[in-house]
């Protein structure tokens, strides 16, 4: 089993988080804000990765350390669970629709972090969480992870609609990328033979 937990604690935040690459996407999910844990409930269940995340965080000021953070403490515990990356897929894409929406994610393991993110949204908040700070989050998460993440919304009108099929087409698209291939197992896939 691939598996690791990390903490991190700073002035701003305390977090404990626990994966299993290889898990059925069970999850116990505390941030202290609402909307994003249900997004995270959403990852943890289409990537089918365990995740126990707690999060004591700095609300009183805003959510950002505690979404940022929070990205940083997941790519950690993922990157510790698979190591020097031998046997992965390496690339995952997914696109996801959610009623009126179409979002679609593409990642690659790369050991270089970029981050395209190219949804656009029409509220300032959803539910009680920034809308500005989905990007923060897969920012963080591509910058920790070293992969390069694209992420982009063709269309929709529900905000709800269009994060969630971003969470969704993101979570699928690293359960493909994290998956053993079983003819590469015992390589790192790159040319170069380091990731």
């Amino acid at each position: 089993m691939r598996t690791s937990s990390v903490e991190r604690n700073t002035k701003e935040t305390k977090i404990f988080c626990k994966t299993n690459i290889d898990g059925t996407g069970e999850s116990k999910i505390s941030t202290g804000v609402g909307f994003f844990n249900h997004m995270l409930e959403i990852f943890s269940h289409h990537s089918l990765i365990d995740v126990e995340l707690n999060v004591d965080g700095d609300t009183h000021v805003d959510f950002h350390h505690t979404v940022e953070d929070s990205a940083y403490a997941l790519s950690e515990a993922i990157n510790k669970s698979i190591g020097n990356k031998r046997g992965i897929s390496r690339y995952g894409f997914f696109y996801i629709t959610m009623d009126e929406s179409l979002s679609r994610t593409i990642i690659d393991f790369s050991g270089r972090p970029e981050l395209v993110w190219k949804v656009e949204l029409g509220l300032e908040k959803i539910g009680e969480m920034d809308t500005e700070l989905f990007k923060e989050f897969f920012k963080a998460f591509a910058n920790n992870a070293k992969c390069n993440l694209h992420i982009e919304n063709f269309y929709g009108t529900n905000n709800h609609h269009i994060i969630e099929s971003c969470f969704k087409s993101f979570a699928r698209s690293v359960r493909l990328a994290l998956t053993i291939d079983e003819r590469t197992k015992n390589i790192i896939p790159s040319s170069k033979g380091t990731l």
